[in-house]
C-alpha cells in the first residue's frame, strides 16, 4: 500500500490497482498513532534485565569454593552453582572410562565431592549441571582444545612435575604459510643453555591429536616437564621439539564442517596432504633458518598421537629419506584412511629398514578409538617385513595415560 496525504484531502490508494480508497482522516490518523506512541514509550522505559549470577560470600575465604588437591592427594571437587537442582563431576578422559560423581550442595552454595587419595598424575574432569557440561570455572587448566570442555588438575609426584631442575625454553613462533596461505603458530622447546653457538641439534617434531590445539601436547601432554626432567636425569640427549598444529584450517578441511562418521572418508585424507605440504615446505626450512639443528635424516624425528600419528605416518613415509625416526602413539593408520604413497612405500621393506633408526607403534589394548588402525597397520609391516617396535598399555584405552608414558620412553631411544 501506497499513502499519499492532501491538505484537505486523504487518500488511501491500493497500488496493485491504482484505485482511490476513501477513508476518514481522524479514523485512519488514530491508527497511526496509536503504535507510534507505543513506540516511543518503550523507548523512554527503562529496561529491566534479567538477575546477574550470584557470587561468592566475599567474607568466606574463596578456597572453600574451588577444587583442591589435598595432603592425603585426594581430590576436592568444587563449583559454586547454588541455583542449580543437580550437579556431578565426571571423572575420566574416555567415554569407557568416565564415571559420575553426584555431588552435595552446601549451605554456602558450593557442591562438592571428595576422591579417594589419588596416584600422581594429571586428571581430566568436568562438571554435569542440570544436563549442562561445564569446565571447573574455579580452575584455570582447561584441557586444549579447539571446543574447550574439560579441566585439568595435576596430582604432584611424577615426571610430568615442575621439578627444580633446569628449564628449557618453550617458544611460539608465528610465521606465514606459503602451502596453506594463512598465518599459522608453531610451539618450540629449546633444551637449557641453548644457543645459536652450540653444537647443531637434532629435532622431534611432534604432532597432536583430532579436536585439540597445539598446545595440547605442552599443556596435557606436558613435554616441556619430561623432557626438562628426563634431560636433567641425563636420559635423553639435547634436542629440540616442535609442535604444529596438525589441523591446517584450510577451506576444504575445516574439522567442524564434517560429521564424525565421515572424518576418515573425506576430512582426513585432505588436511594430511594439506599438513604435509606446510611442514616440508614451511616449517622444516623455518626451524632450520631460526635454531641451529641438524639438516641430515638422523637429527630428525617424527611422532603423533591419534590423527597426529596419521600426519606422522603420512609425511615420515611419504619423505622417508628426511627423516631417521618415526613413531605412531595410537594413530590413526592407512588401514582406515588409505593413502597410496604409504601403501606403496611399505612394499619397499629394505628401503624403510635401512632408513628409519626406529619404528615404534604404541596402543592401550581397550582403545576403541583407533585400536584396529594399529592393528591394521601392524599386520601390514609384519606382512611386509617391515621391522618395527610394538608397545602395548594394558588396560588403556585412547587417552594421555598411554601417550605420555609412551612419549617419555621413546624420546629416550632417539638421537
Amino acid at each position: 500500500m501506497r499513502l499519499n496525504f492532501f491538505p484537505k484531502r486523504l487518500i488511501l490508494r491500493n497500488t496493485f490497482t491504482a484505485t482511490p480508497l476513501p477513508v476518514k482522516r481522524n479514523t485512519l490518523v488514530k491508527r497511526l498513532i496509536s503504535p507510534l506512541a507505543l513506540l516511543i514509550a518503550a523507548a523512554v522505559m527503562p529496561l529491566h534485565a534479567s538477575p546477574l549470577p550470584a557470587a561468592p560470600d566475599q567474607a568466606v575465604p574463596l578456597n572453600q569454593f574451588i577444587t583442591q588437591v589435598n595432603d592425603d592427594k585426594s581430590i576436592t571437587f568444587r563449583l559454586f552453582a547454588p541455583a542449580a537442582k543437580r550437579v556431578a563431576v565426571v571423572t575420566g578422559s574416555t567415554a569407557d572410562s568416565q564415571v559420575s560423581h553426584e555431588m552435595k550442595k552446601e549451605a554456602n552454595g558450593a557442591w562438592t565431592w571428595k576422591s579417594e587419595p589419588m596416584k600422581p598424575n594429571l586428571y581430566e574432569y568436568f562438571f554435569d549441571v542440570d544436563g549442562f557440561r561445564s569446565i571447573d570455572t574455579g580452575n584455570p587448566y582447561v584441557k586444549p582444545q579447539r571446543q574447550p570442555n574439560t579441566s585439568l588438575i595435576l596430582v604432584p609426584g611424577s615426571i610430568i612435575d615442575d621439578r627444580a631442575v633446569p628449564h628449557g625454553d618453550l617458544i611460539t613462533l608465528s610465521y606465514r604459510s606459503g602451502a596453506l596461505k594463512s598465518e599459522r603458530k608453531v610451539y618450540v622447546w629449546t633444551p637449557p643453555g641453548y644457543s645459536q653457538e652450540s653444537d647443531p641439534l637434532p629435532v622431534l617434531y611432534f604432532y597432536h591429536g583430532f579436536g585439540d590445539t597445539g598446545l595440547s601436547a605442552i599443556t596435557q601432554g606436558r613435554i616441556p616437564q619430561i623432557m626438562d626432567n628426563l634431560l636433567a636425569e641425563g636420559k635423553i640427549k639435547p634436542m629440540l621439539v616442535v609442535v604444529p598444529d596438525t589441523e591446517t584450517d584450510i577451506s576444504e578441511a575445516v574439522p567442524e564442517n564434517f560429521p564424525p562418521a565421515d572424518r576418515r572418508k573425506d576430512f582426513y585424507p585432505i588436511n594430511a596432504q594439506a599438513a604435509d605440504k606446510e611442514l616440508m615446505n614451511d616449517i622444516i626450512p623455518l626451524i632450520g633458518q631460526r635454531f641451529n639443528v641438524r639438516k641430515d635424516a638422523e637429527g630428525r624425528a617424527l611422532a603423533g598421537l591419534s590423527q597426529g600419528g596419521y600426519q606422522a605416518l603420512v609425511s615420515g613415509i611419504s619423505h622417508l629419506q628426511s627423516f631417521g625416526w618415526l613413531a605412531s602413539f595410537s594413530g590413526v593408520t592407512t588401514a582406515t584412511v588409505p593413502n597410496d604413497e604409504v601403501t606403496k612405500q611399505l612394499s619397499r621393506a629394505d628401503e624403510i629398514n635401512q632408513q628409519l633408526r626406529n619404528f615404534t607403534l604404541v596402543v592401550g589394548d581397550k582403545d576403541s578409538v583407533t585400536g584396529k588402525d594399529i592393528a591394521g597397520l601392524k599386520t601390514e609391516l609384519e606382512r611386509q617385513k617391515v621391522k618395527f617396535d610394538y608397545v602395548e598399555y594394558p588396560g588403556l584405552g585412547h587417552e594421555m595415560d598411554v601417550w605420555r608414558p609412551a612419549y617419555a620412553a621413546w624420546v629416550q631411544k632417539i638421537f
